[in-house]
């Protein structure tokens, strides 16, 4: 694969020379702690519904890494393939991708929650040779999935299934005792370059395709530096992680900010708030990072269960506003400072409130940027703003990705090297940044973005809709959901549960379904026939007492 990550190359001299871009990769920090403390503990890793739990020291998962290594070669991967990956938190997606590193081959991490609908094109797109999937995750058969897509796409020649006994099963082709013979001739010669890209993550935008966002070590590192010393953390922490790792998320901050720090961190494979507050305490947890629905789950279960999160010194909380009154709580019930964060996968965190912020700074901002990362507001005409004023956000960081694979002209940067995030906010005369909405049409659901092109496009193909358009409504826990408002075609109907069958069968992950249905004769449009949005959303505001 030929990576066309042509923002890297024209701001490397100036990112060195000012100390951003240290040129360390994955392996030098793995390599780093396992040459400190082979036997110290370094994984945990949580099955919530079997209750299984293993832990593994540097040694260990060095081991594992190197037969992940072994197993990819034997299967045909190369320096500079791109692996995919479907499963969700575990030792098994960790020794992956440390084993992808060790080969040169390129990590994609994917959602569990993909369906055939998006994976089709992602697998296609990267030109992917191996998928690893878990055989059943949250009662849905990715194995039958998996090998239903890799009969349609000629490039796929392996389908690896955790979890499965048969020949093509993890433990036989990516952790097999048999390949410790071989650990020897996993060379340092095929590693990726700290300019090179080394991961690719896939994220919804506005045309209705997911676009490949390609990162190298320099780019991720270089945030999750400054992120580290400003929240003031070490090796000495215990990072609890539930978000997804195949989200950027969790990727980045529980996996690779542990791993640089050298710490341990805590892998739960889906969410349980009870058993969350009980690793807080068993743990000694003293970092976590979720959206708003988990900070209030956790603030709860403590309450509820009589539970010690006295370890818990940070919860950083990104991907919707946090309200007010759920920041006052939460850090009254924990003990844990509630840290608010703003931040996409084109760059990771942008801003964060810092622990030395007043207590109510989560409540009222989304923080201020990070070291090595500019911010600009900017009027309808492109024009920078002064403090106060709403407008779109740009953004220039050394942590900026390297580009979209394969599509270069939706990069979105100006001469000048700003990004534009397709967000809106308005900077405080202290710096600090408000989200106040977006101009990209997405709705965020749980800090998940939903493509909404991609599921209106889905929904024309219903034989009984004539018009649809998909917008967020406010929702308490979640942040938002999703309302379709559909003009059926004459002498047709459409109910609820009939545009989720159809949605279903389209393949499409269920997440992305709209969680309300509303009919009409007509909806409101400009004089030129594009459909007023703003209008939809303001009755559905009004309606919920908001506007």
């Amino acid at each position: 694969m030929d990576f066309d990550a042509v923002l890297i190359e024209p701001r490397r001299a100036k990112m060195e020379a000012a100390g951003f871009w240290e040129g360390v990769t994955i392996d030098d920090y793995f390599d780093r702690c396992l040459a400190r403390d082979p036997d110290a503990r370094v994984l945990s890793a949580i099955s919530v519904g079997t209750g299984n739990r293993i832990d593994l020291t540097w040694a260990e998962l060095d081991r594992l890494a190197d037969r992940a290594a072994v197993g990819l070669r034997r299967l045909g991967v190369g320096r500079g393939d791109i692996v995919c990956c479907q499963l969700p938190n575990s030792w098994q997606f960790v020794a992956t991708c440390l084993g992808a590193a060790r080969i040169g081959a390129v990590f994609n991490p994917v959602m569990p929650i993909f369906r055939e609908h998006e994976l089709s094109f992602m697998l296609a797109h990267g030109e992917v040779k191996v998928f690893i999937v878990p055989k059943v995750f949250a009662k849905h058969d990715h194995e039958a999935m998996a090998e239903g897509l890799r009969l349609r796409l000629p490039l796929l020649q392996h389908v690896v299934v955790e979890g499965g006994a048969g020949a093509n099963s993890f433990d036989r082709l990516l952790s097999n005792p048999d390949f410790d013979a071989e650990r020897h001739t996993i060379g340092r010669d095929s590693r990726r370059g700290p300019n090179e890209v080394c991961t690719l993550v896939y994220t919804s935008g506005t045309t209705g395709e997911p676009k490949g966002v390609m990162h190298t070590a320099n780019t991720m590192f270089s945030n999750l530096r400054p992120f580290a010393d400003r929240l003031h953390m070490d090796g000495r922490d215990v990072v609890l992680m539930a978000s997804p790792m195949a989200h950027m998320t969790g990727f980045m901050y529980g996996f690779l900010l542990p791993l640089m720090l050298g710490a341990r961190f805590v892998l739960m494979d889906s969410w349980n708030k009870d058993l969350a507050a009980r690793l807080v305490e068993g743990d000694g947890v003293s970092w976590t990072m979720a959206s708003t629905p988990f900070l209030m789950d956790l603030t709860n279960a403590v309450e509820e269960g009589g539970t010690s999160a006295a370890s818990l010194r940070t919860f950083l909380c990104a991907g919707t506003v946090i309200p007010g009154p759920v920041v006052e709580r939460a850090q009254r019930v924990l003990g844990a400072r509630v840290i608010s964060a703003w931040g996409m996968s084109e760059n990771g965190a942008v801003t964060t409130v810092r622990p030395e912020d007043p207590d109510n700074q989560s409540a009222i901002s989304d923080g201020c940027p990070l070291p090595g990362v500019e911010l600009q507001i900017r009027d309808a005409e492109s024009r920078p703003v002064g403090p106060g004023v709403e407008g779109d956000i740009y953004v220039r960081a050394c942590s900026i990705f390297g580009g979209y694979l394969k599509r270069p002209h939706l990069n979105g940067f100006d001469a000048d090297h700003w990004f534009e995030t397709g967000d809106r906010g308005r900077v405080d005369a202290q710096g600090y940044l408000r989200i106040t909405g977006r101009s990209k049409d997405i709705i965020i659901r749980g800090a998940e973005n939903i493509p909404v092109i991609e599921v209106e496009a889905e929904l024309y193909k219903h034989p009984a809709v004539s018009t649809v358009a998909v917008v967020g409504y406010p929702d308490e826990r979640l942040g938002e959901r999703a309302c379709a408002f559909v003009v059926p075609k004459p002498g047709h109907t459409l109910t609820f549960s009939e545009m989720q069958a159809f949605l279903a069968d389209r393949g499409m992950t269920k997440q992305y379904w709209p969680e309300r249905l509303e009919l009409r004769d007509r909806l409101p449009m400009t004089a030129s026939g594009k459909i007023q949005k703003f209008t939809l959303r303001k009755m559905l505001r009004e309606e919920a007492g908001l506007a």
